[in-house]
């Protein structure tokens, strides 16, 4: 009781003061307002440590790995158009070569050094069945020698070389030699040079024929020796030609490799 009322005075006493218009006495900074909570105080407490700020970890430098070092790179050359395959290809020497006569040859008409020509009757393979020279192809050369029968029943001369082959639109040399020949010999039959020596037969019987007989009928039996002497020296003499006819086969033998593409 005596504490409250003690407390009502002191109230009513400051009020009476303040009505007085009397200074306001400074307030004991002791006293406080506990009513009001100070700010710090509305906070939560925790019992956690303060956190701590997190110091920057010393940044650690990875090494930079190095480039590896690759080889230059090659650039592969631009492949050519696509064309013809050019392989070469090639026969042996004392390879056949099977031939056709272009044109007729003959020991009355023809002489050495002319032109022959002649072309390939069928494919020419090597060893393994690849054609090298192609049926058709043109082959040239020259007439190395030729000559008539010297006498009836003998064998006339005709010897071809050929050195140079044609097919595709290009040109290859050969070196071959002839091996046979489709040759045939015939007789050309009595000529004007013939004739001339029958006749100069004649003469010479006749004159033989005089001074043997002595007479008329020596004489005649002297033309008729005379005669037949002459037809035994033209039939001696005649020439026997040798003939290889167009389209006549000609067999040659390689004498050096031949390659050609």
């Amino acid at each position: 009781m005596i504490a409250s009322r003690l407390t009502t005075l002191t109230a009513g006493a400051a009020l009476l003061l303040v009505a007085c218009g009397g200074e306001q006495p400074p307030a004991d900074e002791t006293v406080r307002d506990l009513s009001l909570a100070p700010a710090e105080s509305v906070a939560t407490l925790s019992d956690a440590p303060p956190a701590t700020t997190a110091q920057p970890q010393p940044r650690t430098q990875t090494p930079t790995a190095r480039p590896q070092q690759t080889a230059p790179r090659t650039v592969a050359p631009t492949a050519a158009p696509a064309g013809p395959t050019s392989t070469a290809l090639s026969l042996k020497e004392g390879a056949m070569l099977m031939l056709a006569a272009a044109d007729t040859l003959t020991s009355r008409h023809n002489k050495k050094g002319e032109t022959v020509v002649a072309t390939a009757t069928a494919n020419i393979t090597d060893e393994r069945g690849r054609v090298v020279i192609p049926a058709g192809a043109v082959f040239t050369g020259v007439i190395s020698d030729i000559a008539p029968a010297e006498s009836p029943g003998g064998q006339g001369r005709m010897v071809l070389t050929f050195n140079r082959v044609e097919f595709g639109g290009n040109a290859y040399a050969v070196a071959a030699r002839t091996d046979s020949l489709g040759t045939y010999m015939k007789g050309r039959g009595v000529t004007a040079g013939d004739a001339a020596k029958v006749g100069a037969g004649t003469v010479v019987g006749a004159v033989a024929g005089r001074v043997i007989g002595g007479n008329k009928t020596g004489t005649i039996v002297g033309a008729a020796a005379g005669t037949a002497a002459g037809v035994g020296i033209a039939a001696a003499t005649r020439d026997i030609d040798i003939i290889l006819a167009a389209g006549a086969p000609i067999r040659l033998l390689l004498t050096a490799p031949l390659t050609v593409k």
